[in-house]
């Protein structure tokens, strides 16, 4: 438990941001190792000058996560530090993700397929309607679904998935000591005994407008895919959709009419192929090599894993080692060629197996 109140701690130090908290749990070699170090040992670390050294002794820090372990065990929440297997792992290679969230909920965060539904706040009753559609054919899937609680789109997607019977989690853009909209209230306490609550902001950050952006990246990277349903130009969500290519994550969205103001935000990324084109819940399916029958047969994928090649079976157990690899790296570690290995790949993908992203990357299917 004592940990705990270090891992908290790390995220409440003035000049400490994402890359210097690893740093320091690196070179300390543990969380709590950091908060024992001397001035004088942290200066000798590369990167740590006198005002970060001098931050880190401060009692400050650890007067804040004692408060707020305090509030931790009274709602029954969860800390996920970046170096814990709970903490979703999509996440964690992101240069930019936080190190630490809060989390109120059953789902597991790192199940095997992950999408977010985002959109505008004033969405028509056809984006509603087309939303809904969605999800409904998304649910024999069994995706968990990811949104913000927002007005609109949003929370359009988190009650069309409790309603499928689907996991879905709100990331929020405040501390959970509230629920932001208040409206919204009754969904989120739906959703915690079915998907749940995530944030990285303490119960004493209420939501500001600079939190929803931070917000809205961790929606984008601890995702699979993004589903942009009505979006203007300017929207948030198409820097959201921004954001989640640059992490090499696919994104979809649905047409609209070319007049209407919240379909030309999804019909520009479409024309720039920045997204799938989004008609049905099969699309995504089809993008992702998801198979209704996956859930029930096993058996069937086993038998095709036993029917692969050596270097195929080899190519797969790097993939799966590092979740997700570039094609140089992986022809390096499985001494395969590069021509060899192109066209093994795309073997591999035609049997749904391994799935290409920007980049010339590879994740398992």
């Amino acid at each position: 438990m004592k940990d705990l109140i270090y891992k908290i701690a790390l995220t409440r130090i003035p000049l400490v941001g994402v890359v210097t908290a690893k740093v320091l749990v690196s070179y300390c070699g543990g969380v709590r190792e950091v908060f024992e170090a001397s001035e004088k040992e942290l200066k000798k670390i590369p990167g740590i000058g006198d005002q970060v050294a001098k931050q880190v002794r401060r009692e400050e820090p650890l007067v804040e996560a004692e408060r707020e372990l305090a509030f931790v065990e009274q709602n029954g929440l969860q800390v996920l530090f970046y170096l814990d297997a709970e903490f979703p792992q999509r996440l964690k290679p992101l240069a930019d993700a936080p190190i630490l969230l809060y989390y109120k909920g059953t789902a597991n965060l790192n199940q095997r397929k992950v999408l977010g539904v985002i959109g505008t706040r004033t969405p028509s009753p056809h984006g509603v309607g087309i939303c809904e559609e969605i999800i409904k054919g998304l649910a024999p899937y069994q995706p968990l679904i990811v949104s913000g609680l927002a007005y609109g789109i949003d929370v359009t997607a988190h009650r069309a998935s409790l309603k499928e019977g689907l996991e879905t989690v709100a990331v929020l853009g405040h501390g959970l000591q509230q629920v932001y909209p208040a409206q919204h209230r009754s969904v989120a306490m739906k959703m915690i005994s079915q998907g749940g609550l995530l944030t990285e902001f303490t119960s004493q950050e209420g939501p500001a407008k600079e939190h929803f952006p931070m917000r809205n990246r961790i929606v984008a990277g601890m995702c699979d895919g993004i589903i942009v349903v009505e979006t203007a130009l300017r929207g948030g969500s198409i820097i959201t959709a921004k954001q989640a290519n640059g992490y090499g994550r696919d994104v979809f969205a649905v047409p609209g009419r070319v007049k209407d103001k919240y379909s030309q935000g999804c019909n520009m990324m479409i024309k720039k192929s920045w997204a799938h084109l989004l008609e049905s819940a099969d699309d995504v399916a089809r993008v992702f090599g998801w198979n209704l029958k996956e859930g029930a047969s096993d058996n069937g994928q086993q038998k095709l894993f036993e029917e692969l090649t050596e270097p195929e079976k080899k190519v797969i157990d790097l993939i799966h080692e590092a979740e997700e690899i570039g094609i140089d790296q992986l022809s390096y570690r499985s001494e395969i060629g590069p021509a060899e290995l192109a066209s093994l790949l795309l073997d591999l993908e035609f049997k749904g197996l391994v799935r290409s992203l920007p980049g010339k990357r590879y994740v398992l299917s």
